[in-house]
């Protein structure tokens, strides 16, 4: 907020200050700006960035902080895809309860709604949500069984990861008006006793011609467009032979999203591990060869790569952070020319423009 004030004339100081941020691919680094000296300015009805002014402004900000909560909530985009989408959600105690509210069709989510996204819930859709040994237990309003069957599926995965990104939830049990539903309404997709994050989400089964010998691996690809990318979820299936998942993981990346999919791929299909991965309290380290370069003369890796990769292998159970190495080597940089460190999982997944 800035102050008004008329005068004649004034010794305007111009000060600049550092952004302050979480360090790592998914935060920012410290930047400073070299300032010109001190100048004596004449002007009359000017706004003037004073010392009090800063601090009303940064107050205010810290404000609208306290009183808000990222969260992430899974909507549809143009191209079908269940995204997360994280939005800056009013304090509440009922957080699970919240997050379901904000994807119903023209609930308050309407007017927060980014480009090309639409809810998930039929408009009107009531929800109570009850925890008790990491089970969210969903009680839904007779309206939610008024959706298009082509949704079916995208419903029942939008509620699950929406819940399940709560540490409290592991499982995801849903009711309808009171009566226990172990399959969705309209096209009768299967429930179980629950749904959780094993079941799935934009399921791509394209490359598969024996799924009974197949088990399932999510990985992150690139959706959106120039200057508006997001990371989408997929689960592909694998074959049972590869027992190390983090290595399917890989593969499944460089292969690249299915036919016809409007989604890419960060990895290069020339891409491949040069060793097996190693664990170390959390953190898988991968090696690759030099075709994981974006740019192979400056040997560049890809920040958005690190991140799918952070995204998709974090999915695994046990691990917790990915670090790179390119033939051994792990002095590696980005785009930015800044060394790459180990990355873990960010809270939200996307939370800007990419």
């Amino acid at each position: 907020m800035s102050i008004n004030k008329k005068a004649t004339i004034v010794s305007a100081v111009l000060v600049s200050s550092a952004l302050l941020s979480g360090c790592g691919l998914f935060g920012g680094e410290d930047k400073k700006e070299k300032i010109d000296p001190p100048q004596t300015v004449s002007y009359e009805e000017e706004d003037v960035v004073t010392e009090e002014s800063a601090e009303l402004e940064n107050k205010g900000k810290e404000e609208a902080e306290e009183t808000t909560a990222k969260t992430d909530v899974y909507l549809i985009d143009s191209s079908g895809y269940v995204v997360s989408q994280t939005l800056e959600l009013p304090k509440t105690n009922s957080v699970a309860k919240q997050a379901l509210e904000y994807l119903v069709v023209d609930g308050p989510v309407t007017n927060m709604l980014p480009n090309d996204f639409r809810a998930v819930l039929p408009a009107g859709t009531k929800v109570s949500v009850n925890i008790k040994d990491n089970v969210a237990n969903v009680d839904f309003s007779k309206e939610f069984s008024e959706y298009k069957a082509e949704d079916e599926m995208r419903i029942l995965q939008a509620v699950t990861w929406t819940l399940t990104q709560f540490d409290s939830v592991e499982k995801v049990k849903m009711t309808l008006n009171g009566n226990e539903m172990k399959e969705m309404p309209v096209e009768g997709t299967p429930i179980g006793e629950t749904s959780s994050r094993a079941s799935g989400i934009n399921i791509d089964t394209s490359m598969v011609t024996d799924i009974t010998n197949t088990k399932p691996v999510t990985v992150y690809y690139l959706g959106g467009e120039q200057d508006s990318y997001y990371y989408v979820p997929v689960t592909k299936r694998v074959s049972n032979k590869l027992q190390d998942n983090v290595e399917a993981v890989v593969k499944e990346l460089a292969k690249g999203p299915g036919m016809g999919s409007k989604l890419s791929s960060l990895l290069q299909k020339d891409a491949a591990l040069i060793g097996k991965p190693e664990m170390k309290d959390g953190v898988v380290t991968l090696d690759f060869n030099e075709s994981v370069y974006s740019s192979f003369e400056e040997k560049i890796v890809s920040e958005n790569l690190i991140k799918a990769l952070a995204l998709s292998l974090t999915e695994q159970e046990g691990i917790e952070g990915v670090a790179v190495t390119v033939n051994g080597e792990a002095d590696l940089v980005n785009e930015d020319g800044e060394k790459i460190e180990a990355v873990t999982r960010p809270e939200n997944v996307n939370t800007g423009i990419y």
